[in-house]
Protein backbone atom coordinates (compact mmCIF):
# COMPACT_ATOMS: atom_id res chain seq x y z
CA UNK A 1 0.00 0.00 0.00
CA UNK A 2 1.15 3.35 -0.67
CA UNK A 3 1.26 5.42 2.26
CA UNK A 4 0.73 8.92 3.29
CA UNK A 5 3.04 10.48 5.51
CA UNK A 6 3.37 13.38 7.67
CA UNK A 7 6.59 14.34 9.43
CA UNK A 8 6.52 17.36 11.46
CA UNK A 9 10.04 18.24 11.42
CA UNK A 10 12.36 20.56 13.13
CA UNK A 11 15.18 17.67 13.84
CA UNK A 12 17.71 16.50 11.97
CA UNK A 13 16.14 12.64 13.05
CA UNK A 14 13.21 13.91 11.41
CA UNK A 15 14.97 15.15 7.30
CA UNK A 16 16.96 12.06 8.15
CA UNK A 17 13.68 10.16 8.47
CA UNK A 18 11.54 12.03 5.17
CA UNK A 19 15.20 10.87 3.06
CA UNK A 20 14.53 6.96 3.86
CA UNK A 21 10.70 7.11 3.38
CA UNK A 22 11.13 8.86 0.47
CA UNK A 23 13.18 5.71 -1.38
CA UNK A 24 9.93 3.41 -0.49
CA UNK A 25 8.54 5.18 -2.66
CA UNK A 26 5.57 6.94 0.12
CA UNK A 27 4.06 9.76 -0.18
CA UNK A 28 5.46 11.64 2.62
CA UNK A 29 4.54 15.56 3.48
CA UNK A 30 6.83 17.39 5.16
CA UNK A 31 6.15 20.18 7.48
CA UNK A 32 8.98 22.90 8.80
CA UNK A 33 8.30 26.47 10.77
CA UNK A 34 11.32 28.32 8.39
CA UNK A 35 12.54 28.70 5.09
CA UNK A 36 15.58 27.94 6.60
CA UNK A 37 14.20 24.23 7.92
CA UNK A 38 12.95 23.93 4.29
CA UNK A 39 16.52 24.03 2.90
CA UNK A 40 17.97 21.36 4.46
CA UNK A 41 14.95 18.99 3.56
CA UNK A 42 15.60 17.26 -0.17
CA UNK A 43 12.44 17.27 -2.14
CA UNK A 44 11.56 15.16 -4.45
CA UNK A 45 8.93 12.81 -6.62
CA UNK A 46 7.83 11.61 -3.55
CA UNK A 47 8.40 14.38 -0.70
CA UNK A 48 6.62 17.70 -0.23
CA UNK A 49 7.81 20.05 1.71
CA UNK A 50 5.50 23.05 3.55
CA UNK A 51 7.68 25.96 5.31
CA UNK A 52 5.11 27.31 7.63
CA UNK A 53 4.91 27.54 11.31
CA UNK A 54 1.19 25.72 12.38
CA UNK A 55 -0.92 26.45 14.84
CA UNK A 56 -3.66 24.48 15.93
CA UNK A 57 -5.84 25.70 13.01
CA UNK A 58 -3.37 24.93 11.02
CA UNK A 59 -2.91 21.30 11.79
CA UNK A 60 -5.95 20.84 11.63
CA UNK A 61 -6.55 21.97 8.17
CA UNK A 62 -3.23 20.67 7.42
CA UNK A 63 -4.76 16.83 8.37
CA UNK A 64 -7.78 17.66 6.25
CA UNK A 65 -6.18 18.71 2.87
CA UNK A 66 -3.67 16.15 2.63
CA UNK A 67 -5.55 13.16 4.39
CA UNK A 68 -2.16 11.33 6.11
CA UNK A 69 -2.76 7.96 6.95
CA UNK A 70 0.22 8.23 9.92
CA UNK A 71 1.64 11.47 11.64
CA UNK A 72 5.40 11.54 13.06
CA UNK A 73 6.48 14.19 15.17
CA UNK A 74 9.88 14.97 14.62
CA UNK A 75 9.67 18.19 16.25
CA UNK A 76 12.32 19.93 18.87
CA UNK A 77 12.58 18.06 21.98
CA UNK A 78 11.57 21.52 23.76
CA UNK A 79 8.96 22.18 21.47
CA UNK A 80 6.84 21.04 24.33
CA UNK A 81 3.24 22.92 23.15
CA UNK A 82 3.84 22.06 19.24
CA UNK A 83 3.71 18.58 20.16
CA UNK A 84 1.19 18.73 23.02
CA UNK A 85 -1.05 20.25 19.98
CA UNK A 86 -0.43 18.03 17.53
CA UNK A 87 -1.15 15.19 19.66
CA UNK A 88 -4.12 16.37 20.32
CA UNK A 89 -5.37 17.34 17.03
CA UNK A 90 -4.69 13.63 15.57
CA UNK A 91 -6.52 11.75 18.38
CA UNK A 92 -9.07 14.29 17.61
CA UNK A 93 -9.04 13.71 14.02
CA UNK A 94 -8.61 9.85 14.70
CA UNK A 95 -5.26 9.78 12.82
CA UNK A 96 -2.30 7.63 13.66
CA UNK A 97 0.41 9.55 15.86
CA UNK A 98 4.05 8.83 16.43
CA UNK A 99 6.47 10.29 18.36
CA UNK A 100 9.96 10.70 17.36
CA UNK A 101 12.76 10.95 19.90
CA UNK A 102 15.90 12.13 20.40
CA UNK A 103 18.40 10.49 22.40
CA UNK A 104 19.74 12.85 25.35
CA UNK A 105 23.04 13.41 26.38
CA UNK A 106 24.94 12.47 29.66
CA UNK A 107 24.60 15.53 31.74
CA UNK A 108 26.27 14.38 34.88
CA UNK A 109 28.82 17.07 35.05
CA UNK A 110 26.49 20.13 34.86
CA UNK A 111 24.14 22.33 36.55
CA UNK A 112 20.25 21.32 35.49
CA UNK A 113 17.53 23.63 35.39
CA UNK A 114 14.24 22.93 35.01
CA UNK A 115 13.75 26.26 32.70
CA UNK A 116 15.38 29.03 30.87
CA UNK A 117 13.58 31.48 33.39
CA UNK A 118 15.05 29.30 36.36
CA UNK A 119 18.82 29.18 34.74
CA UNK A 120 18.92 33.11 34.24
CA UNK A 121 17.58 33.42 37.94
CA UNK A 122 20.69 31.41 38.86
CA UNK A 123 23.21 33.36 37.02
CA UNK A 124 21.65 36.64 37.87
CA UNK A 125 23.63 35.38 41.47
CA UNK A 126 26.51 34.65 40.00
CA UNK A 127 29.63 36.35 38.31
CA UNK A 128 31.21 35.79 35.09
CA UNK A 129 30.52 35.57 31.72
CA UNK A 130 27.65 33.80 29.69
CA UNK A 131 27.83 32.06 26.48
CA UNK A 132 24.22 31.31 25.24
CA UNK A 133 24.02 28.66 22.66
CA UNK A 134 20.19 28.12 23.06
CA UNK A 135 19.60 29.87 20.03
CA UNK A 136 17.16 33.20 20.10
CA UNK A 137 14.15 31.67 20.87
CA UNK A 138 14.72 32.82 25.05
CA UNK A 139 16.88 35.37 24.67
CA UNK A 140 14.34 37.97 26.02
CA UNK A 141 14.71 35.65 29.57
CA UNK A 142 18.69 36.66 29.55
CA UNK A 143 18.41 40.11 28.50
CA UNK A 144 17.08 41.17 31.42
CA UNK A 145 20.10 39.92 33.58
CA UNK A 146 21.87 42.57 35.06
CA UNK A 147 24.86 44.15 32.79
CA UNK A 148 23.92 42.00 30.43
CA UNK A 149 25.47 44.05 27.29
CA UNK A 150 28.71 42.92 29.54
CA UNK A 151 27.99 39.62 30.17
CA UNK A 152 26.15 37.68 27.06
CA UNK A 153 27.41 36.80 24.22
CA UNK A 154 25.38 34.65 22.05
CA UNK A 155 25.53 31.99 18.88
CA UNK A 156 22.51 32.29 16.74
CA UNK A 157 21.85 30.34 13.53
CA UNK A 158 22.97 32.65 10.29
CA UNK A 159 19.10 34.10 9.43
CA UNK A 160 17.93 36.88 9.36
CA UNK A 161 14.67 36.24 12.02
CA UNK A 162 16.96 35.52 14.23
CA UNK A 163 19.62 38.26 14.16
CA UNK A 164 17.12 40.92 14.04
CA UNK A 165 15.19 39.32 16.92
CA UNK A 166 18.53 39.68 19.03
CA UNK A 167 19.41 42.95 17.75
CA UNK A 168 15.54 44.12 18.74
CA UNK A 169 16.65 42.87 21.91
CA UNK A 170 19.53 45.28 22.51
CA UNK A 171 22.42 43.09 21.88
CA UNK A 172 25.36 44.45 20.11
CA UNK A 173 26.74 43.27 16.96
CA UNK A 174 30.07 42.20 18.96
CA UNK A 175 27.78 40.07 21.07
CA UNK A 176 26.49 37.86 18.30
CA UNK A 177 28.25 34.63 16.52
CA UNK A 178 26.04 33.74 13.64
CA UNK A 179 26.95 30.43 12.70
CA UNK A 180 25.12 27.08 12.07
CA UNK A 181 26.56 24.07 13.25
CA UNK A 182 27.57 21.43 14.21
CA UNK A 183 30.68 22.13 15.88
CA UNK A 184 33.61 20.61 16.36
CA UNK A 185 34.54 20.16 20.36
CA UNK A 186 38.27 22.45 19.27
CA UNK A 187 36.00 25.04 17.79
CA UNK A 188 33.62 25.32 20.77
CA UNK A 189 36.60 25.42 23.26
CA UNK A 190 37.98 28.16 21.27
CA UNK A 191 34.97 29.90 21.25
CA UNK A 192 33.94 29.80 25.00
CA UNK A 193 37.67 30.73 25.55
CA UNK A 194 37.56 33.96 23.29
CA UNK A 195 34.92 34.95 25.19
CA UNK A 196 36.36 34.85 28.59
CA UNK A 197 32.95 32.35 29.58
CA UNK A 198 32.47 31.13 32.42
CA UNK A 199 29.00 29.35 32.09
CA UNK A 200 28.03 28.34 28.52
CA UNK A 201 24.06 27.91 28.93
CA UNK A 202 22.91 25.20 26.78
CA UNK A 203 19.86 22.54 26.10
CA UNK A 204 20.08 18.58 26.19
CA UNK A 205 20.02 18.24 22.71
CA UNK A 206 21.97 14.95 22.44
CA UNK A 207 24.66 13.58 20.26
CA UNK A 208 22.62 14.84 17.15
CA UNK A 209 22.78 18.21 18.61
CA UNK A 210 26.18 18.79 19.64
CA UNK A 211 25.88 18.33 23.27
CA UNK A 212 29.01 16.07 24.09
CA UNK A 213 30.97 18.56 22.02
CA UNK A 214 30.05 21.67 24.33
CA UNK A 215 30.16 19.07 27.58
CA UNK A 216 33.85 18.56 26.65
CA UNK A 217 35.04 22.02 25.51
CA UNK A 218 33.13 23.74 28.56
CA UNK A 219 35.42 21.55 30.46
CA UNK A 220 38.76 22.31 28.73
CA UNK A 221 37.68 25.81 28.50
CA UNK A 222 36.87 26.02 32.27
CA UNK A 223 33.31 27.25 32.22
CA UNK A 224 30.71 25.37 33.76
CA UNK A 225 28.00 24.15 31.39
CA UNK A 226 24.26 25.36 32.67
CA UNK A 227 21.83 22.51 30.77
CA UNK A 228 17.95 23.63 30.59
CA UNK A 229 16.21 20.35 31.01
CA UNK A 230 13.42 19.25 28.20
CA UNK A 231 10.10 19.02 29.23
CA UNK A 232 8.74 15.56 29.89
CA UNK A 233 8.33 13.42 26.15
CA UNK A 234 6.76 10.03 25.37
CA UNK A 235 7.65 8.38 22.11
CA UNK A 236 10.10 6.48 20.37
CA UNK A 237 13.51 6.34 19.09
CA UNK A 238 15.08 6.63 15.59
CA UNK A 239 16.09 3.23 14.69
CA UNK A 240 12.50 1.85 16.25
CA UNK A 241 10.41 4.19 14.48
CA UNK A 242 11.54 2.99 10.80
CA UNK A 243 10.73 -0.69 12.07
CA UNK A 244 7.43 0.27 13.19
CA UNK A 245 7.20 2.42 9.62
CA UNK A 246 8.34 -0.76 7.49
CA UNK A 247 5.82 -3.04 9.45
CA UNK A 248 3.19 -0.76 9.05
CA UNK A 249 4.03 -0.30 5.45
CA UNK A 250 2.95 -3.76 5.21
CA UNK A 251 -0.28 -3.84 6.86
Amino acid sequence: MNRRIWIAAGTTEGRRLAEELARKNWEIFVTVATEYGASLVEAGEHVTVFDKRLDEADMRRFLDDCAPDLVVDATHPYAAVVTETLRRVCAEKEVLYKRLLRPEGDEAECLRFSSPQAAADWLGRQEGKIFLTTGSKDLSVFIKLRHFKERLIVRILPVRDSLDKALNLGLSPAQLICMQGPFSVALNREMFKSAGAAFVVTKNSGAVGGFEEKLIAAREAGARLIVIERPEDTGIAYDEMVKFLETYAEK
